[in-house]
C-alpha cells in the first residue's frame, strides 16, 4: 500500500499502441503508431514498454478482474457469492451453482478479453526488448525475465479458467490476420503444448531474473521459481478430454521440486513464515515480510487522479457496515468452510465429520460449544467478535446485507481495518500476497506425498500447524480473554502417518491455510476431485439455503468455464468450445 516505484501506465504511449477492436488489441505492431520508427530499438524507451506490463491486470474492475476470490472461492465450497441476494451480480450466482452457466454467462468475457489485452502488452515489450542489445541496454535480460514471468503467470491463470486458450506471442501474433487465425486447439491437440509454453516462459524468467531487485514491486528470481513450480505442479496432473485426472507424472513433479527446494533452502534467510498468521493480511506488512514471495502492488496518495491504484477487483467485498464501509458484502465464508476449522478433542481436523455441526440460527451456541483452529478468526469476521483485531470494534449482524441467503460470516483476508488511511470508499490499497511461502511449503508436502516420500511431509505440515497455534496474540477481546476456544495439535503419530492419511492431512491443511484466498477451486481441479467434493457440498447446503436447490456439478463440463460466446463469434470458427457448453 505504500507509495513505491509506480508500476502503472505513466504515459500516453500505450494509448497509441492499444486500439479498440479485440483483434487490434492483440496486434503487437499496429500500423500508424510510433513503435517501429521512433521507439523500438531505442534503449531510453524500453521502460515505456515494460512498465505498463505491470499495470493492467492488478487494477481491473471487478467485472473483468483476474481476482482469485471470484473465480476460486465462490465457485468452491469455501464461500458464497454474497451481496444483496441471488440477483445481485447474477452471473456469479450462475457460476457458484454451475447448472445455469452457458457460453453467454456474464462476467466471463471481460477477464478473457482483458487477459489478452495484457498479453498484447507483454508481447510488445518482448518485441521491443528484442531490438536492443545487452551493450546499449544492460537490463535487457532482467526486463525480459520480468515480462516473461508476467506473461507466463497471466496465461497460467487463464488456462486454469478455460483450459483451451490460444497462445499468442511476439512471434505468431504480429498482425491482426495472424491473431485471428490462431486456434485455441491447433489441430485438435490437447493442452500439453500450452503447459510447455507457460513453463518455458517461467523457466526463462528464473534464468534471467536476479535474486533481489532494487525497486519494490519488480519480480525477482524466487517469485519466478515459485510460479514455475506451481505451473509444473498443475501440469503434472494429466487430464483426459473430459477434464478427469488420469495420471500424475512424477517426473514433472520432480522438476517442480527442484525449484521449490531452491526456495526452501533459503529459509531463515530470504524466506520464512511470519510469526503471526495475521501479518499476511494487514497493510502495515506490505513488502515487509519473508513470507510474501510475490505481492501484487497497490498504492494510495500516489499522484494519480483517482487518488491511488487500489484493489478494484475486491471493491465489492467490504461489508455493508456504515459508518465504516458503505458497501457491498460480497464473498461470504460458507458454513462448510467455517466447519472445516473445527477441531476434535485431540486438536486435529475432523476429516470426515467436520460438516456435521450447524450454526444457522444458533451462532452463539455454535462458537461456544466447539473448538477451532485460530485461522478461522483470521479469515472471517463474525458478529460479536472484534473486526480485524480491534477489540474496541465488534463486528455486527447489520453488516450483512442478506443473512438469510448467505449468513453472517465475512471473508476478511482481503480487507483492512476500519479507519485505515489505505481506504478509498470501498477499495483499499493493501497488497495481495499472490504467492506466500506457506503455499510453497504446501506444494512441497504435496509433491513429497505423491513421490511416496510422505514421512518427509509431516514436519512441513506441522510447521504450518504450529504457526497457526501460535497466532493468537491478536485474537483477544477487550478484557484479554480469547475470542473462542482454540485447540490445534501437531501430527505426532508416526505409525498412523500412512500415505493415504498424509494425503488427507495435506488436502485439509491446504484448505485451512489458504481459506478464502481463491485457491480452493483450483486445488480441487488439480487433484481431480471437484465433482464429488462439490456435489457433497451442494447436498448439505440445500438443507441450509433454498437458492442452492438447482446447484449441481457436472463432471466433464464444470471443471472449466465456457469459452465466452463473444470470443467464439470473433474467432471465425478457429476456436473449439469446451465440452458441455
Amino acid at each position: 500500500m505504500k507509495t513505491f516505484y509506480s508500476l502503472f501506465l505513466s504515459s500516453a504511449l500505450l494509448l497509441s499502441l492499444l486500439v479498440t477492436s479485440c483483434a487490434d488489441q492483440l496486434n503487437i505492431n499496429p500500423k500508424g503508431v510510433l513503435a517501429d520508427d521512433l521507439l523500438l530499438g531505442k534503449p531510453e524507451h524500453i521502460d515505456d514498454f515494460v512498465t505498463p506490463c505491470y499495470s493492467l491486470i492488478p487494477y481491473l474492475p471487478w467485472s473483468e478482474a483476474h481476482a482469485w476470490w471470484m473465480h476460486g472461492s465462490i465457485r468452491s465450497d469455501d464461500a458464497y457469492k454474497g451481496g444483496s441476494g441471488v440477483s445481485d451480480q447474477s452471473a456469479w450466482h450462475d457460476m457458484e451453482v454451475f447448472s445455469s452457466v452457458t457460453a453467454n454467462v456474464g462476467n466471463n468475457d471481460g477477464p478473457w478479453f482483458k487477459g489478452y489485452v495484457a498479453i498484447s502488452r507483454y508481447n510488445l515489450a518482448l518485441y521491443a526488448l528484442s531490438k536492443v542489445t545487452d551493450e546499449n541496454y544492460p537490463l535487457k535480460g532482467v526486463r525480459t525475465g520480468e515480462v516473461k514471468f508476467l506473461r507466463g503467470a497471466t496465461y497460467f491463470f487463464m488456462k486454469t479458467l478455460w483450459r483451451y486458450i490460444p497462445w499468442v506471442d511476439e512471434e505468431n501474433g504480429r498482425t491482426v490476420e495472424d491473431v485471428t487465425n490462431i486456434s485455441n486447439r491447433p489441430n485438435g491437440t490437447d493442452d500439453t503444448y500450452l503447459w510447455e509454453h507457460i513453463v518455458a516462459d517461467l523457466e526463462e524468467a528464473v534464468r534471467l531474473l536476479p535474486e533481489k531487485q532494487e525497486e519494490i514491486g519488480r519480480i525477482n528470481k524466487n517469485a519466478a521459481r515459485a510460479m514455475a513450480a506451481k505451473a509444473l505442479l498443475f501440469m503434472a496432473y494429466k487430464q483426459d478430454a473430459r477434464h478427469q485426472v488420469v495420471e500424475v507424472d512424477k517426473k514433472i513433479l520432480e522438476r517442480a521440486l527442484v525449484y521449490i527446494n531452491e526456495i526452501t533452502d533459503q529459509e531463515g534467510g530470504n524466506v520464512g513464515l511470519c510469526e503471526d498468521f495475521a501479518e499476511n493480511f494487514l497493510p502495515e506488512y506490505d513488502n515487509a515480510t519473508k513470507e510474501a514471495i510475490w505481492e501484487i502492488q497497490y498504492s494510495i496518495n500516489d499522484g494519480t487522479s483517482s487518488g491511488g491504484n487500489t484493489n478494484n477487483g475486491a471493491e465489492l467485498n467490504a461489508p455493508s457496515w456504515e459508518p465504516y464501509f458503505p458497501c457491498c458484502d460480497f464473498h461470504k465464508m460458507s458454513f462448510n468452510m467455517a466447519n472445516a476449522f473445527r477441531t476434535g478433542t485431540d486438536g486435529l481436523p475432523l476429516f470426515d465429520t467436520f460438516n456435521d455441526a450447524e450454526m444457522k440460527g444458533r451462532y452463539k451456541e455454535y462458537f461456544d460449544e466447539n473448538s477451532f483452529d485460530p485461522r478461522l478468526s483470521h479469515t472471517a469476521a463474525i458478529p460479536g467478535y472484534p473486526y480485524k483485531y480491534n477489540p474496541d470494534l465488534l463486528y455486527e449482524e447489520k453488516a450483512s446485507r442478506s443473512p438469510g441467503d448467505y449468513g453472517y460470516l465475512k471473508s476478511v483476508k482481503e480487507l483492512v481495518p476500519a479507519g485505515c488511511d489505505c481506504i478509498i470508499v470501498n477499495r483499499n490499497s493493501m497488497n495481495v500476497k499472490q504467492i506466500r511461502y506457506a503455499e510453497v511449503l504446501l506444494w512441497k508436502a504435496e509433491i513429497l506425498i505423491q513421490l511416496d516420500r510422505h514421512k518427509e511431509a509431516r514436519p512441513i505440515i506441522n510447521k504450518l500447524r504450529e504457526r497457526a497455534n501460535n497466532s493468537r496474540i491478536r485474537l483477544l477481546m477487550a478484557d484479554g480473554t480469547p475470542y473462542m476456544n482454540y485447540k490445534v495439535s501437531l501430527y505426532t503419530d508416526e505409525a498412523a502417518w500412512t500415505k493415504d492419511y498424509a494425503w488427507k492431512a495435506l488436502m485439509f491443511e491446504n484448505r485451512l491455510e489458504t481459506a478464502c484466498e481463491g485457491r480452493r477451486f483450483f486445488d480441487l481441479q488439480r487433484w481431480g476431485i471437484l465433482e464429488p467434493t462439490m456435489n457433497a457440498y451442494f447436498q448439505k447446503e440445500k438443507t441450509r439455503f433454498s437458492w442452492m436447490n438447482n446447484a449441481v456439478f457436472v463432471a466433464g463440463r464444470d471443471e472449466y468455464k465456457p469459452i465466452p460466446q463473444q470470443q467464439m463469434n470473433w474467432a471465425k470458427g478457429n476456436y473449439i468450445q469446451n465440452p458441455g457448453y
